[in-house]
Parts: C-alpha cells; sequence; structure tokens
C-alpha cells in the first residue's frame, strides 16, 4: 500500500473514532452513517485538500456533510 492511501486510510479512521466520540456514537453506527451520505468518498477524493489540515478538520469536513445531506433531505 502507498504513502498516499495509508495516509487516507488514516483520514478515514479519525474520521469515523473522532465522530462516533463527539456524537457518543457506536463507529459502526458512524459507519452506516458516512455510508448513508457518502462521506467515505468525500473524504477520499478531497484527500488533497484534507490532509494539509488539521487531522480534526476532517471530522468538521464529515460533520458538515451529513449536516448537509440531513437539511437537503428534509426540505426536500
Amino acid at each position: 500500500m502507498n504513502t498516499d492511501k495509508r495516509d487516507e486510510n488514516l483520514l478515514v479512521v479519525v474520521a469515523v473514532e473522532e465522530y462516533a466520540r463527539r456524537h457518543q456514537m457506536p463507529a459502526a453506527a458512524v459507519l452506516q452513517l458516512f455510508d448513508k451520505h457518502g462521506v467515505l468518498p468525500l473524504i477520499r477524493r478531497n484527500y488533497g485538500t484534507l490532509h494539509t489540515q488539521d487531522l480534526y478538520e476532517t471530522v468538521t469536513f464529515a460533520e458538515d456533510v451529513v449536516q448537509r445531506n440531513t437539511l437537503q433531505s428534509t426540505s426536500g
């Protein structure tokens, strides 16, 4: 596995674990939530930008995606 893939995986793990901690959810539930909202592919696609930020900014990014998708689904 190359370094970029390992780093992408690190961002995913940090996002899942920290989101779970912040929202008092099991990691498995966070994975399901992220899957529902397409968060993991977005993290991977935006790796180029996200890896230059603090690791926890990836969690904020994930929270924004979930919130935006939730708002769209309730208003649409």
